[in-house]
């Protein structure tokens, strides 16, 4: 069966407090103290059931990832960074096994330009009752430029991307190595916001997904969404010697 769109609520959406654009406007996030619906805690890490919910046919949930307004993994330390990572791959996991759902995503915005509406760090997961998202998503899109590969995980650069211009891919073989994909995400954040495009660059998404026995982190840098993409669904990507300069750059932070 052919994926439908999902349905979005307006109502619902027109009351969802902004502080992206407003940087002193409300956070619920900073606010603990009356937060609802939480499904687990870790020191400063909530995972709770997310108050506005905009999707129908959804179970929507958001993960707080510190009690740090301003932080993320730019500027957490390794340890900090490596902790966010795990606790949100359980939670993560929790929705997968329950079996509830058809697929169950989890994807991180930050910046204006990534379609997130907080400042504050977090995850989302989301749990799609009848969507799979697999049927849009397939190993193809994690394939191309290699970075950097070993035992613990592989980096590529898309040359199948699902958007474009640049996707920035991580993949481990199980869980156990979710320090390796959290110390490359850390790495590759602070090129993008430093470096990359002469440090012009704002926003990003994070994508994850489990596809077979791997799991895959998907980066990709936030401009103004293509023409092409918005109207025709036709993907773009950089020419071979650019990727090739941009898998350069990122070997040499990580090295």
């Amino acid at each position: 069966m052919v994926n439908k769109p999902l349905v979005f609520d307006f109502n619902t959406a027109q009351s969802k407090p902004e502080n992206i654009k407003h940087p002193d406007g409300y956070c619920p996030f900073c606010d603990v103290d009356h937060l609802e619906n939480i499904l687990a805690k870790e020191d400063d890490r909530i995972w709770l059931v997310n108050k506005f919910r905009t999707l129908e046919d959804t179970l929507q949930t958001v993960l707080i990832e510190s009690s740090d307004h301003n932080g993320g993994p730019s500027t957490y330390s390794v340890e900090q960074n490596r902790k966010v990572f795990e606790f949100a791959f359980r939670c993560w996991h929790q929705m997968i096994a329950s079996n509830k759902y058809a697929s169950v995503v989890m994807y991180k915005n930050f910046g204006p330009l990534s379609g997130g509406s907080l400042r504050h760090p977090h995850f989302q997961i989301v749990g799609l009752n009848h969507y799979d998202v697999y049927q849009n998503v397939g190993v193809r899109n994690f394939n191309g430029v290699e970075v950097s590969k070993n035992e613990d995980r592989q980096i590529t650069l898309s040359t199948d991307p699902i958007i474009g211009f640049v996707e920035i891919n991580i993949a481990i073989s199980n869980e156990k190595k979710i320090d390796n994909l959290a110390d490359a995400v850390q790495a590759i954040i602070k090129y993008l916001l430093k470096d990359y495009m002469h440090g012009t660059m704002t926003s990003y998404n994070l994508f994850f997904y489990k596809i077979y026995s791997k799991f895959y982190c998907k980066i990709v840098p936030r401009y103004a969404t293509s023409p092409y993409y918005v109207g025709y669904k036709i993907a773009q990507v950089q020419n071979m010697p650019r990727l090739e300069e941009i898998a350069e750059d990122i070997r040499h932070q990580l090295s």
